[in-house]
């Protein structure tokens, strides 16, 4: 019976007109229906078993080695020349899950505050916020600086910045000096920035702003009262000096960060700069209830550069707290350097011309 076969799998006669082939096998119109399917690229009958596509695509092997592979979010089909990667990350994803993981709420907006984590003991904590510019304000970037920052502790988080053209700022949960120091992952993070096309100092778009918690200047309010009004007049007092060593310009700093100007005395200082309706764009910024911040430091990726700024800010709270007002009148810049003995700080000094007056070796800041 030329005109007629037996189909492989119901066994059953059939013309030769019903016959269809999948592979080597010659099936019946009623098992091709209910077993097989046609790839939609090269129309090859294949069993549904082994097809290789998704809701959305019928493929055979051949055709989906060739011109497909899976998100590795979803699990998706997509084509080759629709996969999406994410900077970092050599996952392979669809556009939707692209579009989701890019807004997944890693950057958070700037008013954004989490429910703080205190580092180390003791009531001086220190809160760096860094600003990096220049590599994108990328979700997949910023999730790549929190795994470096948030690998043994929670440390970091980021938020965004209108005063940046193209990147984010870094901000520390409160810290002591020797966690920050000792702890912080700051080397990694702040190589790990670079790699990524990220720059801070030779961006001048970026601060370094730290935040010191009020209860480092006192228990009570009129102790927080008495030191901050000696910071203040610190800052007023060696202006030049504190200007060299932040490496802002004058017009940065009277953009970002400007001075109130100098009084005679520590309490007339504190004063006029509560009477002086001049807001968070300050030298030293009152505004916040429980944090005094200094904003005159531009930012930087160099780690000793940060190192040195966090321990000069360290006896800027140690003058505000153990020296009287006539004390402080009577300093001079080089009574301040006789406190310090720390190698960081002093190389930094040396490097900026503020410690000994002889030409110091430093590498470029980025």
């Amino acid at each position: 019976m030329e005109n007629t076969f037996i189909c492989d799998r119901c066994g059953q006669r059939n013309a030769a007109s019903e016959r269809f082939r999948v592979g080597e096998d010659e099936l019946c119109r009623s098992c091709a229906e209910a077993m097989t399917l046609l790839c939609d690229e090269c129309r090859t009958r294949i069993y549904r078993d082994d097809d290789q596509g998704d809701a959305r695509h019928v493929l055979c092997q051949v055709c989906y080695d060739r011109y497909f592979t899976r998100c590795d979010h979803c699990g998706r089909v997509i084509r080759n020349e629709c996969v999406r990667y994410r900077d970092w990350n050599e996952d392979a994803l669809c556009e939707e899950c692209y579009d989701e993981l890019e807004n997944s709420g890693v950057i958070h907006e700037y008013n954004y505050v989490p429910d703080l984590v205190f580092h180390g003991k003791g009531l001086r904590h220190f809160g760096v916020e860094l600003e990096i510019d220049g590599g994108g304000r990328s979700n997949s970037k910023a999730e790549e600086l929190l795994k470096v920052a948030n690998g043994e502790a929670e440390n970091l988080y980021i938020k965004s910045d209108g005063s940046l053209d193209d990147g984010l700022e870094l901000v520390t949960h409160p810290m002591t000096l020797d966690y920050h120091l000792n702890e912080m992952s700051w080397s990694e993070i702040l190589d790990r920035a670079r790699s990524l096309g990220y720059l801070s100092h030779r961006a001048t778009t970026c601060g370094l702003h730290i935040h010191i918690s009020r209860l480092a200047f006192g228990c009570t309010y009129d102790q927080q009262e008495q030191a901050i009004a000696r910071l203040l007049y610190f800052v007023e007092k060696f202006w030049p000096e504190l200007l060299r060593f932040s490496r802002r310009t004058q017009g940065q700093l009277n953009r970002w960060a400007a001075r109130y100007g100098m009084k005679l005395c520590p309490q007339e200082q504190i004063v006029h700069a509560k009477n002086s309706d001049a807001g968070r764009y300050t030298a030293v910024n009152l505004t916040n209830s429980e944090t005094i911040e200094i904003r005159i430091f531009r930012g930087t990726l160099k780690l000793n550069t940060l190192l040195a700024t966090l321990q000069l800010v360290n006896h800027l709270c140690d003058v505000a707290v153990l020296l009287s007002d006539e004390s402080l009148q009577d300093m001079s810049w080089y009574d301040f350097l006789n406190r310090i003995k720390e190698p960081e700080l002093i190389a930094y000094l040396k490097e900026r011309c503020l410690y000994v007056n002889e030409p110091v070796h430093t590498e470029e800041d980025d």
